[in-house]
C-alpha cells in the first residue's frame, strides 16, 4: 500500500525547485525576492485598498466615531488578534503546510471583503475584522521560508519593500477604480477586455477592495507557489545563522525568560511605531488633501512619496546585508532604526520651518517610520536570534512584536476619533511624529545597550 509523508517532511520537490537547490546564489536570490515581494505585495491589495475611500459624512451607529475610523479600527482589532494567534500558529507550522495556509487566508481575507460590500454599513465593521483576521498571519508565513540565510537581510529587504510600496500603489489602484480609470484601461485589451471595463464602470467605495483584491489574485498565487520551491538553508547558512525549528510553548517561553527586559524595550518602541505607520498608512489621502496636494491635481502622488520611501530602505537594508558580524549587523540595526526615528523630528522641524513643502515631510517622515519599522519585522530578530544563537524561530519574536504593535494601533485609532476630536488629522499626525521621535528612540537607544550585551557571535547554541 502506498506509504504517506508525515507533515512535518518537506514535499516532494519539482523541477524547478531542485534547479533552485543548485542555482547560483544571485539567481536564487532575485527568484526569493521576486516570490517573497510578490507573495506581499498582493496581499496588501487584499487590506489596504479600503483606506483610499473617505466614507466622508457616514459615521458608525450614529455616535461621534466616524465610519472609516471604525472600519480601521474592525479590521486592526482582526489584524492585531491574528498576530496574538499567530505567535503559536506561525512559530509551530511545518514546512509542508505553509503554501496551502496563505492560500486559504488569502481567499478568507476575499470573501471578507465581498461581505464588506453586501452587508449594511454597521456590518461592513464585522466584515473588516474578518478580513483581518487571516492577513495578520501571512508575514510570519512568508518570512519562514527566508530567515536563517546569509542572503536573510536582503531577501526580507525585498520583502518589507513589497508592503511600502504596496501600500501606496493598492490605495491609488483603489482611487483609480473609484474613478472609472481602470475600467477604460481595460476595454484596451483584446475580447474579453471591453466586456470587463463596461461592467465595472465607476466602482463604488464598498465594492472597491474586493474588485481590487480579485486583480491581485494571480500575482498571489504565483508568488505563493514560488515560495514553496525555495529550498531550504543549507549547512553554511545554518553555521553563520543558526538553524531555525517551529518552536515549542516552553522554547517561547525559555526565549521571553531570557531576552524579557529587552522585549518590553523593544514592544514599547513598536507600540507607538505600529501605531503611527497605522495611522499614516490609513490617513494618507486626508493628510496630503489637508496639504492642499488634491487628488484631481495629484492622483499617484502617494505612490509617489512610497517609491521614493522604497529607495531608501533599500539602500539603508543593503548596507546591513553587507556586514557579515552578527554582533555588528545588531547594533547597526539599531543605529538605522534609531535615526529613523530621530528623523521624524527633524523633518517635523524642517516642515515648520518652511524649509520643506508637504510631499517632502510626508515623505521624510515615511522614510523615517519605516526606518524603525522594516527591521522590526525581520531583519532585527533575524540577527538577534544569529548573535545569540537562540533556539527557534524570529517568526515567534516578530509576532510577539507585532501582537503588541497592533493592540496599540486601535488604542491610538479610538483616542484621536474619542479624546481629540477637535483635531485636524494632519495637526494629531504632527503631535503624534513629536512623541514617537522623543519615545521611540529612547526605547531603542536602551534596547541596544540590553541585547548587545546579551549577544556574543562565538556563545555555543545552547548557551
Amino acid at each position: 500500500m502506498p506509504v504517506t509523508l508525515p507533515s512535518t517532511q518537506e514535499p516532494r520537490r519539482g523541477a524547478f525547485a531542485r534547479w533552485l537547490e543548485t542555482a547560483p546564489s544571485a539567481l536564487f536570490v532575485l527568484v526569493a525576492v521576486f516570490a517573497a515581494f510578490s507573495t506581499y505585495f498582493a496581499m496588501y491589495a487584499f487590506r489596504k485598498p479600503f483606506a483610499a475611500a473617505k466614507f466622508d459624512g457616514l459615521t458608525f451607529l450614529g455616535t461621534g466615531i466616524g465610519l472609516k475610523t471604525a472600519l480601521v479600527i474592525g479590521q486592526i482589532i482582526g489584524y492585531a488578534l491574528s498576530k496574538w494567534v499567530g505567535i503559536k500558529f506561525c512559530s509551530e507550522i511545518t514546512p509542508a503546510r505553509r503554501a496551502r495556509t496563505l492560500v486559504a487566508l488569502v481567499l478568507a481575507a476575499e470573501f471578507a471583503l465581498l461581505l464588506f460590500a453586501v452587508l449594511p454599513a454597521p456590518l461592513k465593521v464585522a466584515a473588516l475584522f474578518f478580513n483581518g483576521l487571516p492577513l495578520g498571519m501571512v508575514w510570519g508565513l512568508v518570512v519562514w521560508y527566508l530567515e536563517g540565510r546569509r542572503t536573510s537581510e536582503i531577501l526580507m529587504a525585498g520583502l518589507a519593500c513589497s508592503f511600502i510600496v504596496a501600500s501606496g500603489v493598492t490605495k491609488d489602484f483603489g482611487r483609480a477604480l473609484m474613478a472609472g480609470t481602470i475600467a477604460e484601461a481595460w476595454t484596451a485589451v483584446p475580447l474579453v477586455g471591453p466586456l470587463i471595463g463596461n461592467a465595472l464602470g465607476k466602482v463604488s467605495e464598498f465594492w472597491m477592495p474586493f474588485i481590487t483584491g480579485l486583480h491581485f489574485l494571480p500575482l498571489f498565487f504565483l508568488g505563493a507557489w514560488t515560495l514553496q520551491q525555495l529550498p531550504k538553508p543549507n549547512a553554511s547558512d545554518v553555521a553563520t545563522r543558526a538553524p531555525r525549528t517551529p518552536m515549542t510553548h516552553a522554547d517561547r517561553m525559555a526565549f521571553l525568560r531570557r531576552f524579557g527586559l529587552g522585549m518590553v524595550l523593544l514592544c514599547t518602541a513598536y507600540f507607538f511605531l505600529t501605531a503611527y505607520r497605522d495611522f499614516r498608512d490609513n490617513y494618507q489621502v486626508e493628510i496630503f488633501e489637508e496639504l492642499g496636494y488634491r487628488y484631481a491635481d495629484n492622483k499617484v502622488i502617494i505612490s509617489k512619496a512610497e517609491t521614493l520611501v522604497t529607495a531608501g530602505v533599500i539602500i539603508a537594508m543593503a548596507f546591513l546585508n553587507a556586514i557579515h558580524g552578527n554582533r555588528k549587523a545588531l547594533l547597526t540595526a539599531f543605529i538605522i532604526m534609531t535615526f529613523g526615528l530621530l528623523l521624524l523630528g527633524g523633518s517635523t522641524l524642517l516642515f515648520r520651518s518652511g524649509v520643506l513643502d508637504g510631499f517632502w515631510w510626508m515623505t521624510l517622515t515615511g522614510l523615517g517610520s519605516y526606518l524603525a519599522y522594516v527591521p522590526f519585522n525581520a531583519m532585527l530578530f533575524e540577527r538577534l536570534m544569529a548573535a545569540t544563537r537562540a533556539t527557534g524561530t524570529a517568526v515567534f519574536a516578530i509576532y510577539v512584536a507585532d501582537s503588541v504593535g497592533y493592540s496599540g494601533s486601535v488604542g491610538i485609532q479610538l483616542f484621536k476619533d474619542l479624546a481629540q476630536q477637535t483635531t485636524t488629522r494632519l495637526g494629531f499626525f504632527e503631535n503624534f511624529t513629536w512623541f514617537l521621535c522623543a519615545v521611540g528612540s529612547t526605547c531603542l537607544a536602551a534596547a541596544a545597550v540590553y541585547f548587545l550585551r546579551k549577544s556574543n557571535d562565538s556563545m555555543p547554541s545552547n548557551s
